[in-house]
């Protein structure tokens, strides 16, 4: 058996190679790429018996995806992703400075996989078509991400020097892209006083907005109130800024809805998506990232409880002496958790189950967040027996 700790870089991959116990065999820096990869092959070959398999080769690394991972799990050797906050507290056992090297990371690596790694979780093998729903799935939302953190920025330099189109926009969401129009083309209050009912109806026509005639009117008492302003130097520069943020708001806009169609197109084409969508609660975005993030290697959870850990719904308990408690869990996968909390409150429309559990939580007084939590929990063990027993999820038998 050789234990191999592979510390990567962007371009290049410290390994360390070990035998069972613990004796280093070899240490090495490899390019990232073919070359990087055939060497590596060789040190295997080099300091493996002529009887050694491919399972006896275990590798530890600080991430489960790209080129590099795959290739390895293409040669059959066992690959565990190892989460670096774990790793870095294995290496606080060697010592309390700090100290750092990419050789001591590779070596520190390669003793978690042959101490620890019953306490580890093998890279899943899941199918191409997962690995596909993963990639789009998290693309998507990333992308929701950073429209998010840009509208921030948005309004907050709006509050600066034009509170007014925070209230004159709000009825249309300012993440909207007819709002945003109507931002670039007018970005200082002077600006936006000017503009006539007829040109805001016509933006909000070309968006097929209802009410058209209601809301420009609106929008218009609005840009026209009287306020405070900044001298014009300022607000000139506070408008460019508006003008730069509205224009990347359109073209993420642009992008999540063309993403989305991805996200749908390989969540439907799945095996697993029809399992996914009989779940309450679970639309085509929603069940694509929650596949994404679960994968679909039946091997991968042993049990309910185990798949219940990994989302991050089931508690933990902290016990010491007399103390005692049952806490949530809050290190954990964010965007599975996000999808499970989305499905959970949607259930509580689309289940009459979902929305008993539910009440029968807040009536034992558990506040709002602990009662979907625990909704969500639940949903996650139904899932695991549908996709285990290969069935839609049925309300009476829920």
């Amino acid at each position: 058996m050789l234990l191999i700790g592979d510390d990567w870089a962007e371009d290049h991959h410290d390994v360390e190679i070990q035998d069972a116990t613990g004796r280093k065999l070899a240490a090495a820096k490899l390019p990232e790429g073919i070359e990087g990869i055939a060497k590596f092959h060789e040190l295997v070959a080099k300091h493996g018996d002529d009887h050694l398999d491919a399972t006896e080769v275990i590798v530890g690394i600080e991430t489960d995806r790209g080129p590099w991972v795959q290739a390895l799990l293409a040669a059959g050797y066992q690959v565990y992703a190892i989460n670096p906050r774990q790793a870095a507290r294995f290496k606080e056992r060697y010592g309390t400075s700090g100290a750092k090297s990419d050789k001591g990371d590779a070596h520190a690596l390669a003793d978690m996989v042959r101490i620890d790694r019953d306490q580890l979780r093998p890279i899943a093998g899941d199918s191409e078509q997962a690995q596909a729903v993963k990639v789009v799935a998290r693309a998507h939302q990333t992308l929701i991400w950073e429209r998010t953190r840009t509208f921030q920025r948005l309004r907050n330099t709006l509050r600066e020097y034009f509170p007014a189109a925070l209230n004159a926009y709000a009825d249309l969401t300012l993440t909207s892209t007819d709002a945003l129009e109507l931002l670039i083309k007018a970005p200082t209050p002077a600006a936006a006083a000017k503009l006539t009912r007829p040109q805001i109806t016509a933006v909000l026509a070309r968006h097929r907005r209802h009410n058209r005639t209601a809301k420009a009117a609106t929008i218009t008492a609005a840009l026209r109130e009287k306020h405070l302003t900044l001298p014009e130097p300022v607000t000139t520069a506070y408008a460019a800024t508006t003008i730069a943020h509205a224009r990347l708001l359109i073209a993420l806009n642009e992008q999540i809805a063309e993403m989305e169609a991805q996200v749908r197109a390989h969540f439907l084409a799945h095996p697993d998506a029809e399992i996914y969508l009989s779940m309450p609660g679970i639309g085509a975005v929603t069940g694509a990232r929650a596949l994404a993030e679960f994968g679909d290697d039946p091997t991968r959870y042993s049990s309910a409880k185990a798949r219940k850990n990994y989302a991050g719904t089931s508690p933990i308990t902290r016990a010491s002496g007399k103390s005692h408690t049952v806490q949530a869990r809050f290190v954990r996968n964010n965007r599975l958790a996000d999808a499970l909390q989305a499905q959970a409150f949607s259930a509580l429309r689309a289940s009459p189950g979902a929305r008993r559990y539910y009440d029968k939580q807040r009536a034992r007084e558990a506040g709002y967040n602990p009662a979907l939590r625990q909704l969500g929990n639940r949903l996650v063990g139904i899932l695991h027996g549908c996709l285990k027993t290969r069935t839609t999820y049925d309300e009476a038998t829920a």
